[in-house]
């Protein structure tokens, strides 16, 4: 047992100091992108498409948002079946809203709706926006900036999440630092990378791009499917983009534990692809990586080698967690607290997983799709 413990200790420091070192720097914020001057000029090559399901919370405050970004940006609300007063809110704002059908079987409710709007679209790029997203005035000029300068047909930005409350400044900024393990902004970035990476709650694209593969029925069962989308547009040879962004804030509050494990349990077992064999590999790296490097003490009589072993685990821990604390400006002792933020996300990958074994259906706004391998 003493060997198991030493030898996972050493596998999990070892893994940290692969992060630290690989040239790609997944923990990095180097790719970002904000609002460069704050001056209104014309958008009328843009339509913003925002596909709402009871958003009655949130509506008027995206709307807002983009009122403040420039001359002649063409606004469509899907109102997707709202029980709410959704639609309401947005025809009293003045954007063009439209009723979204009942969901066709196969489809996920936010890519049916954007499939609805994107019928009505004219212009040569499309914004997709979350409904809970407020912009800051000049970003989406920045957006259409940096699509053309760098040749891009898409480009996304993972939106500043909302850090009001406890549980979200423990979980958020974590959340955003998985991500970016998982799909490195760096590589996603790079052309000729397979790795595709995209936030969904804000994406400027090509609009004949999006119609050349196929629309939102190319990836209508996607859950994942900002992902999805990034990575089907890279395959046919075209640029894309991905960052983080102050200029894209989230106003969705995540005020208690339930609603984000929900929000990371919806996917996470989807982005293991389904697999027993990755899901306890994965296991077997998070305990080495958070439990036995960090933490060794508490299982074994202290020694030169795993007092060593402990220091560089947390060395490699700062150097790695610091970047995404520093970019929210979130106070730096939270990385004390990785160990517990590690358990934590493993718990809601499991729980990902017992809920697909049972074969319950993933569920977002009171609706259930089918989950398959």
């Amino acid at each position: 047992m003493i060997e198991l413990a030493t030898f996972l200790a050493f596998i999990g420091t070892f893994l940290w100091w692969i992060i630290v070192l690989v040239p790609w720097q997944p923990w990095g914020t180097q790719e970002s992108l904000d609002t460069i001057n704050d001056e209104k000029q014309s958008l009328d090559e843009i339509t913003v498409l925002i596909p709402a399901r009871n958003e009655g919370a949130f509506i008027q405050q995206t709307l807002t948002a983009l009122s403040t970004q420039g001359l002649n940006l063409q606004i469509i609300v899907i109102d997707d079946q709202s029980d709410d007063n959704t639609a309401e809110q947005a025809q009293e704002w003045g954007a063009t809203v439209l009723s979204g059908t009942p969901l066709p079987t196969g489809w996920s409710g936010k890519l049916w709706a954007l499939e609805q709007g994107l019928s009505k679209v004219r212009t040569p790029y499309t914004l997709l926006l979350d409904a809970d997203i407020t912009l800051t005035q000049g970003i989406i000029a920045a957006l259409l900036k940096k699509a053309r300068v760098e040749n891009l047909a898409f480009v996304s930005l993972m939106a500043q999440p909302s850090l009001h409350h406890f549980i979200e400044r423990l979980l958020m900024p974590a959340f955003v630092f998985f991500f970016k393990l998982l799909y490195p902004f760096q590589l996603a970035n790079k052309p000729g990378s397979r790795i595709a990476a995209a936030a969904g709650g804000c994406i400027l694209v090509k609009t004949n791009v999006l119609r050349t593969i196929g629309a939102f029925d190319s990836l209508r069962d996607a859950l994942i499917d900002d992902c999805t989308l990034a990575s089907r547009i890279k395959h046919t040879g075209l640029l894309t983009w991905t960052g983080l962004s102050h200029s894209a804030c989230s106003h969705r509050v995540y005020d208690d534990m339930k609603t984000i494990w929900n929000m990371v349990a919806r996917t996470a077992y989807t982005q293991l692809h389904y697999s027993s064999l990755l899901l306890f590999a994965c296991t077997l790296i998070m305990v080495s990586m958070f439990w036995f490097a960090p933490l060794i003490s508490l299982f074994l009589p202290l020694t030169t080698y795993l007092i060593i072993t402990a220091v560089l685990t947390w060395t490699a821990m700062i150097i790695v967690y610091l970047p995404i604390l520093r970019y929210y400006q979130c106070s730096s002792l939270w990385i004390a607290a990785l160990p517990l933020i590690g358990t934590l996300f493993l718990l809601m990958t499991w729980t990902s997983a017992f809920r697909f074994w049972r074969g319950e259906r993933a569920q977002w706004k009171n609706r259930r799709y089918e989950i398959s391998a």
